[in-house]
């Protein structure tokens, strides 16, 4: 035997092989033939050449990975591999091979319609593109044009701004994970579950598969186009799994860079100016003509925004990006062929010391009772402005100066909950996400003593929105005609206090028994206190009580008191439907429709205010960073904390609210949440056959534990959401379950193309089989 290719019920490959070599090459082998395509596009997004195929659109990409360096990275770490760690990189070798060997394997022509649609043929992979793929699939991991963003709404409003803003913003990866100890479980075994949240491609970015050599038998979620299995894996005996550990762990400099007869030159930290790096390339643009592109790179890192003529408006600026990846030539490869050698937590802890980038909260068990709960990464040492915005390169103390040491955490009541919020991380980051999707599953598993890997589903998919209690707080403060009433009989004394009341004591003065009596507890909105300064972000890094009662400067004018104005009945009935809302986001739900509308509908007035609107234009930066800089996504996300503030910057937050009811409840929706909340999953190339609108409705939202993430004010659809679901069972690993969003194959047409959807939809699982002989055989190799 060299290599046996099987499959399971769902298509999903379960290799064998005598050698981790032979077992990579046929893991390289059967991934080109089951997502050719997806390898061609992540191969050329590594290089920075896709536009020759896939046109302008991919051009700003492009030049990024091209400025940045991302390809000469790769070739520098495999180069450093070769030499620090030969296993490894001729394991790494042997897959490239086998990718090569599927793409060119002669009877077997490769059905992927878009090559024919792209006129392109697949091109052959490097011993480096692994790497290459890795580190162009989360150079932007660690949000670092959130740095530009912090500074550009500090221009606007002033640097109070940046707290109140401060949430998981656009484009960041994120993730659920929980760890129940053999004590919290029936078997008396650990379970981990989750589920990584990421864009939703398609095909997607995982890949579950099953690698089986007499050193180990691991399944796990692979990375297309990268050996082993990095993220989420299970031995047998032991199973680890991540979340993103939200660090912040890659600088921005501003350069003085200037032209001489010798080329580009930076004014460094120490006054002097040093000779920069230069050249320029090319870049094909499908359609169009082909596009120079100026490198340059300081003894900080490659400028990836302007230049010494500054950004494209003529604005005087040049940032370089500084990573660690190029400072090390590592991205951490050396961690996974042990991680797939492990027998216990000990192993996977030894090997994690290795890892690199992206930088993850780790949770691991073994059989026989090992817990881990750790971040493993590598987090420079600098000072504490590098993470909030870009700094001055020509000015001393910024200099990275060492790693941090990766954290550690344990278990509270025998349960371990990692979602993104401030954890162990803690002292690694600068914003982190609220905690209202990790206090969920702390509650959920709190209320019962004992789980199953069969119970996981219902945590997976609970669909409560926490942070809608804001919006809520303020639609239960707006007054109804019997208030109004009752405000006529007061004295002017009265009327003046009772005008003053803030919503959350409008609130509970509306909460008296009676017809306008609150709704059940669950679904009411209470008072929210000032943001926890352990989960909410800081100026320096998120908001505490301090930060967060008024973000207007000094000379802001205060609040103007509304005159109160009843609502139209129609507006009225809305509130009370809204306020009678179990707050479960529910595809079938049009009470959740209905508060979804009303929220966008905030979040646009805010952003058209004149106090705000001016933001909505950005700086000249490469179009690729411009998802940071919107505006409107910014206040979606940020919008409890905008609503929860003492002060807006003399913003009318009532007026708004009130004013985006009525507008609500003159044209309201139509039909369910799921009607709007669609499915947007990215495709290299447009899907012609699917139609507008064809794509699945989805519970959940951004805040739920069912994390399909709308922008609100600018769309319902989700781009974003559970990438894959995972349990891992300790006590038997045949009890453990998977499932992704499309299925194991790549391509349209393949009877397991889009197999595993309907599960995905329905919060259900598919088995974890590991025993052969249940298994048709496909092929040897």
């Amino acid at each position: 035997m060299s290599a046996e290719t099987y499959r399971d019920a769902w298509g999903i490959p379960h290799l064998r092989a005598d050698t981790p070599h032979e077992l990579a090459r046929a893991q390289g082998r059967v991934t080109a033939r089951d997502r050719a395509w997806q390898l061609e596009v992540e191969r050329h997004r590594a290089q920075g050449t896709s536009a020759s195929f896939l046109g302008p659109e991919a051009l700003s990409w492009d030049r990024l990975a091209r400025r940045a360096r991302l390809a000469d990275t790769a070739r520098r770490c495999f180069t450093a591999l070769e030499r620090k760690d030969p296993e490894t990189a001729a394991w790494v070798r042997a897959y490239a091979d086998g990718v090569n060997e599927g793409l060119t394997e002669p009877g077997r022509p490769n059905p992927a319609p878009e090559f024919a649609r792209t006129g392109l043929a697949p091109g052959r992979w490097d011993p480096w593109t692994p790497l290459g793929v890795w580190l162009a699939t989360h150079i932007l991991f660690a949000g670092f044009p959130a740095k530009l963003w912090r500074e550009h709404i500090s221009t606007h409003l002033g640097p109070e701004a940046v707290a109140l803003f401060a949430a998981d913003g656009p484009g960041t990866a994120g993730s659920n994970g929980w760890l129940v100890s053999g004590e919290r479980t029936t078997t008396g075994h650990a379970l981990i579950a989750g589920d990584p949240h990421r864009f939703i491609e398609d095909p997607g970015v995982y890949q579950q598969v099953h690698l089986s050599c007499p050193e180990f038998d691991v399944v796990g979620l692979a990375v297309p186009g990268v050996p082993g299995v990095a993220h989420f894996g299970h031995t047998g005996t032991v199973a680890w799994a991540i979340t993103n550990a939200m660090a912040d762990y890659q600088d921005l400099y501003r350069e003085r860079l200037r032209r001489t007869g010798a080329g580009v030159e930076a004014l460094g930290p120490d006054g002097i100016w040093h000779r920069a790096a230069r050249h320029t390339e090319r870049i094909d643009v499908a359609g169009e003509d082909t596009v120079e592109v100026e490198i340059i790179e300081t003894d900080r890192g490659p400028v990836i925004a302007g230049g010494p003529e500054g950004l494209d408006d003529g604005t005087p600026a040049a940032l370089s990006l500084r990573y660690p990846p190029r400072v090390t030539a590592d991205l951490g490869f050396g961690a996974l062929l042990p991680l797939l050698r492990a027998r216990r937590v000990a192993d996977v802890d030894r090997a994690l010391d290795a890892w690199a980038e992206p930088v993850n909260v780790v949770q691991a068990a073994d059989t026989e009772g090992g817990l881990l709960h750790r971040v493993a990464g590598r987090v420079p040492v600098r000072p504490a402005a590098n993470g909030l915005r870009p700094v001055p390169a020509w000015e001393p103390g910024h200099e990275w100066t060492g790693w941090h040491t990766p954290p550690r955490a344990g278990l509270t009541d025998g349960v371990a909950v990692m979602a993104n919020q401030r954890g162990p991380a803690t002292p690694l980051g600068v914003e982190f996400a609220p905690p209202h999707r990790a206090d969920r599953i702390t509650a959920l598993l709190a209320g019962k003593e004992h789980w199953s890997a069969a119970d996981m589903p219902a945590i997976h998919t609970d669909t409560h929105l926490g942070s809608a209690a804001p919006l809520l707080t303020h639609l239960a403060a707006l007054p109804s005609e019997a208030a109004l009433a009752s405000e006529a009989a007061l004295t002017p004394e009265a009327a003046l206090a009772s005008e003053a009341l803030t919503p959350e004591a409008a609130l509970a003065s509306e909460a008296a028994p009676g017809p306008k009596a609150a709704p059940d507890p669950e679904a009411a909105p209470t008072p929210e206190a000032a943001p926890d300064p352990e989960t909410a972000p800081t100026p320096e890094a998120a908001p505490t009580p301090e930060a967060t009662p008024t973000a207007a400067p000094p000379e802001a004018p205060p609040t103007p008191l509304t005159p109160l104005t009843p609502l139209t009945p129609e507006a009225a009935a809305l509130r009370d439907r809204i306020l009678a809302w179990d707050r479960r986001m529910d595809a079938d739900s049009t009470d959740a429709a209905a508060y979804a509308a009303v929220r966008t509908a905030v979040v646009r007035r805010l952003a058209a205010h004149p106090v705000l609107a001016p933001a909505s234009v950005p700086p000249a930066y490469p179009e690729v960073l411009l998802p940071w800089l919107a505006l409107v996504p910014r206040l979606g996300h940020a919008l409890e904390h905008l609503l929860r503030a003492e002060d807006l910057y003399g913003i009318d937050r009532a007026a708004a609210v009130r004013a985006a009811l009525e507008e609500v409840a003159a044209s309201p929706p139509s039909g369910t949440w799921g009607d709007t909340h669609r499915l947007a999953p990215w495709r290299a190339l447009p899907d012609t056959a699917t139609a507008p609108g064809g794509e699945p409705g989805l519970s959940g939202d951004h805040d739920c534990v069912l994390c399909t993430s709308p922008v609100p004010g600018l769309t319902d659809r989700a781009a974003r959401g559970p990438a894959a679901r995972y349990v891992w069972d300790l006590a038997d690993r045949a009890n453990s379950r998977w499932v992704v969003p499309h299925g194991a194959s790549g391509l349209p047409g393949s009877p397991h193309h889009h197999d595993q959807q309907p599960l995905w939809l329905g919060g259900e699982l598919a088995p974890v089989v590991t025993d052969f002989d249940r298994l048709t055989k496909e092929s040897d190799d």
